[in-house]
């Protein structure tokens, strides 16, 4: 279900001040840092994660990969930082 301006702007400000759970580099989406992934996204619902990537097409391609992984939904995106999203799994 798609969220609302309101919830987007909401989550936004509550993102702010969070700090990257995830940082994914060099070897990029391995298997060990999918498992994280979703353990983080099960714990947080609202995460930040750091994209390390060589341009800016990559990181989108992996920053949409991951959300398309976890079933989230992309708040923010603003560099090498996205801002995810997706409710609790209890």
């Amino acid at each position: 279900m798609p969220l609302s301006n309101q919830q987007i702007k909401a989550f936004r400000a509550r993102g702010h001040k969070l700090k990257p759970i995830v940082t994914i580099a060099g070897a990029g989406l391995t298997e060990g840092v999918n498992n994280e992934l979703e353990l983080s996204i099960n714990h947080h619902e609202l995460m930040k994660i750091k994209v390390l990537a060589e341009d800016r097409e990559t990181r989108s391609k992996l920053i949409d990969l991951i959300c398309s992984n976890l079933g989230a939904e992309l708040i923010q995106r603003i560099g090498n930082m996205a801002l995810i999203y997706r409710l609790k799994n209890d």
